[in-house]
């Protein structure tokens, strides 16, 4: 009777045992793979904070806060705190601000009144020469 009893608690052992030394040796993504992943998020948020930081310095930037009243010293200071979504939208504001200042627009809008305009003025100048 001693026998029966103590395999069965051998069994028991080993099978309530087994899933818990499976799962602790499993893993999903490597040590280095998580690394990565993080190296690449604080490189992409201290690129954020570097693109707004620098359109805060710009010349023109400046010039606006200045008449507007806004302290670009507590501006930088709010941009080192700023993460996520809104430092990522705020990056992308400053790249869309440092495209226009550097005239970096590739095409060129003319509304359909400027084009009736510019015509009026070419047949008066016809009329006017005839």
């Amino acid at each position: 009777m001693r026998t029966p009893t103590t395999v069965l608690a051998i069994l028991l052992t080993v099978a309530t045992s087994a899933p818990s030394l499976h799962a602790q040796s499993t893993h999903v993504a490597s040590q280095a793979a998580l690394d990565a992943a993080i190296q690449q998020k604080v490189d992409d948020t201290a690129a954020h904070r570097a693109a707004v930081l620098r359109m805060l310095e710009r010349d023109e930037v400046k010039a606006v806060a200045g008449r507007v009243g806004v302290d670009l010293t507590t501006s930088a200071a709010a941009v080192t705190t700023m993460q996520g979504q809104e430092l990522a939208a705020a990056a992308a504001q400053a790249q869309q601000v440092e495209q226009a200042l550097a005239g970096g627009a590739s095409t060129i809008v003319i509304s359909t009144t400027t084009i009736i305009i510019a015509l009026l003025v070419i047949i008066l100048l016809i009329v006017a020469i005839d």
